[in-house]
């Protein structure tokens, strides 16, 4: 099998999803631990309304980052098809510091706006990992992906943070742009890159952030960590439980 896109001489393709919906916050409008966090009943049906979109899409390889929500929603767009998913530990998403103590302002403003001065230096999130360390962990990955052999389409399923660090590096804009680039529950980004003697000469971005259920966006006005954050607003004023 050729390395390249029919009609190239190098090009290959990655399909880079987010994972589906999950809640980030109990009934109780606790924090849970977004290492343990699962899909939602949307999220499942994000996962699998893009396995059907993504069913004539020959994926050579899957990658996830391994956490369950990744796993999950890979599984989901990947059933029926006998292949490996692959876990590289190294796409999981950015980490926050100890935000027990702080106010709630402080945790929604950290969590919802940080990203706007992550190319700021020493930068981190939410007190939590820095920004810079984070990029250049996910992107040497990523850039260890393109250059492995053996494949042309790649699913690859991560996180928020994680795939606006991938498209801050696809988009030559680095850390500067990655405030830009919102990703939705459950989408679908495709990036292609252009390899000759086993470097990366250049590199698109075909498609961002593709909702499954909603291609047009109407009624999703928010960012999606404005969803997470409202979302645990109704349940404390009662609006979300039930």
């Amino acid at each position: 099998m050729s390395d390249a896109l029919p009609g190239t001489s190098g090009r290959r393709r990655v399909y880079l999803m987010r994972h589906g919906e999950v809640r980030y916050f109990d009934q109780q409008g606790k924090v849970v631990h977004p290492k343990f966090v699962e899909l939602t009943e949307d999220g499942r049906e994000q996962a699998t309304t893009m396995g059907r979109l993504l069913a004539e899409v020959p994926f050579d390889r899957a990658i996830c980052s391994g956490l369950p929500r990744t796993l999950q929603t890979a599984g989901l767009v990947l059933d029926g098809r006998q292949m490996d998913l692959e876990e590289r530990p190294a796409l999981r998403e950015i980490k926050s510091g100890n935000t027990g103590g702080k106010s709630r302002e402080w945790n929604e403003a950290q969590f919802i706006y940080g990203m706007e001065g992550a190319a700021e230096p020493g930068a981190r999130f939410a007190g939590g990992d820095v920004y810079r360390e984070f990029y250049d962990r996910v992107r040497g990955e990523f850039l260890r992906l393109l250059g492995e052999p053996g494949w042309r389409n790649m699913l690859v399923v991560a996180h928020e943070g994680t795939n606006r660090m991938i498209l801050g590096w696809a988009s030559y804009g680095g850390l500067a742009a990655v405030r830009s680039y919102e990703q939705d529950p459950g989408c679908l980004n495709i990036i292609d890159a252009d390899l000759a003697d086993g470097e990366i000469i250049r590199r698109f971005i075909k498609l961002m952030n593709l909702t499954p259920d909603n291609h047009s966006k109407y009624g999703n006005n928010l960012t999606s960590m404005e969803q997470v954050f409202d979302y645990r607003r109704r349940v404390l004023t009662g609006e979300g439980k039930g």
